[in-house]
């Protein structure tokens, strides 16, 4: 019996509320002596730190740099080495994206490509205006290639999906972006000889579009990864009873929230209107997941200060989370975006639970080292369920 059918069996439904606040990246690295978190002014943040109970999580095992993806299903209770979701199926269905079994779909970056280097993953972070232009442009210039229906959808900033209709299609490719900038463009390669046509197929694609794209000023090329199709993925609401509700700004939060069963609440673009929306929806629902992406993003951009504002911004709701006395607020992070690497990393997330039954411990600020003093010590994300299920008592004794 694997975890997920192990806690099936144990899970009991209640009334009680589980609100889960995740500030996607958060975990850093000193810059001066102290990370970004350390150097916020967090006196929110550390009161529920003092009064709850604090340890560090591994999204998946130490040492592993994860994505989104697995991070957060980890954090959602489902094993990420089990569950292994493509980037495009999160983006495509948080856009509304609609996917069929025929259907391949890869989340799209526009970026600028300049003497055969990718200079700008991102082409200056361009509006959303102006990548609902190029994927105007591109759907009326690129409708097919072969037998394959080519779409293209818009996301936010640069981000867009494309989705390719054809039947044998294959999500055993690699990505065809070079991860960072000033890198060659780089196009999929296949993982299994059955991937080879479709393989073939996408950087036809590529290159139609880079054409298309040739006289752009910044958006002259693309990059796509996580390739992938439908997945098979068991409900929240199936494994753990629970009435599931996700709160983001961003598309690809929202189509992982919709695989596992979340109903995705309308939440507008900016960080306070997250907080509205969990007081408007709160009666309706007993399990919340907060998403906070600009900490994540700043961390990317390298930009220590803006980070560090974020974080103080986040702090400044606490109040209200509080004021709506849930059984359990758990704050933690789905994995580390230090502002020195631009990227996702390997290093453990702050982690704190508050609820009657938490176990407070000596820890005085929510912060990495301070949370590495906390009586929970570091553990893998995907026991952060179980503790929220049994803090909020939806968890049954096992055995006699």
């Amino acid at each position: 019996m694997n975890k997920e059918e192990f806690l099936k069996d144990l899970c009991i439904e209640t009334d009680s509320k589980i609100i889960l606040l995740v500030m996607d990246g958060l975990g850093d690295l000193p810059e001066n002596g102290k990370t970004a978190l350390e150097t916020a002014s967090t006196p929110n943040l550390d009161h529920l730190a003092k009064s709850g109970c604090c340890g560090l999580t591994d999204p998946v095992f130490r040492g592993i740099t994860p994505g989104s993806g697995p991070a957060h299903l980890s954090l959602f209770g489902y094993e990420p080495t089990k569950y292994i979701l493509g980037r495009g199926i999160l983006e495509a269905l948080g856009i509304d994206v609609h996917v069929e079994k025929n259907d391949l779909v890869a989340r799209g970056n526009f970026a600028t490509l300049k003497d055969g280097l990718i200079q700008d993953r991102r082409a200056g972070r361009i509006s959303t205006e102006e990548n609902r232009r190029l994927c105007k442009k591109l759907n009326q210039s690129v409708q097919k290639v072969d037998s394959t229906k080519i779409s293209f959808f818009t996301g936010k900033e640069h981000r867009f999906v494309v989705k390719f209709t054809a039947q044998g299609l294959s999500d055993q490719l690699s990505d065809a972006d070079p991860q960072r900038d000033n890198r060659p463009q780089v196009y999929p390669k296949p993982l299994s000889s059955k991937a080879l046509e479709t393989a073939d197929m996408v950087q036809k694609v590529m290159d139609t579009v880079i054409q298309v794209l040739k006289d752009e000023s910044q958006a002259n090329t693309l990059l796509l990864r996580g390739f992938s199709k439908f997945p098979s993925i068991p409900s929240m609401e199936d494994l753990f009873k629970l009435k599931p509700a996700a709160i983001a700004n961003y598309p690809m939060y929202k189509g992982l929230a919709k695989l596992v069963g979340m109903n995705v609440l309308e939440a507008g673009s900016r960080l306070p209107d997250l907080f509205e929306t969990l007081k408007g929806f709160y009666q309706e629902y007993n399990f919340f997941y907060v998403h906070v992406k600009k900490t994540d993003s700043f961390g990317e951009d390298g930009d220590f200060p803006s980070k560090i504002e974020v974080i103080e911004k986040t702090d400044q709701f606490v109040p209200d989370l509080l004021d709506l006395e849930p059984d359990v607020l758990v704050v933690t992070s789905d994995h580390s975006t230090p502002c020195l690497l631009k990227s996702h990393s390997w290093h453990p997330n702050p982690f704190l639970i508050f609820s009657e039954s938490a176990q407070v411990d000596s820890t005085e600020k929510f912060s990495e080292k301070e949370c590495s003093r906390g009586y929970l010590g570091r553990f893998r994300s995907v026991y952060a369920m179980p503790l929220m299920l049994a803090h909020a008592g939806k968890l049954t004794k096992f055995g006699a």
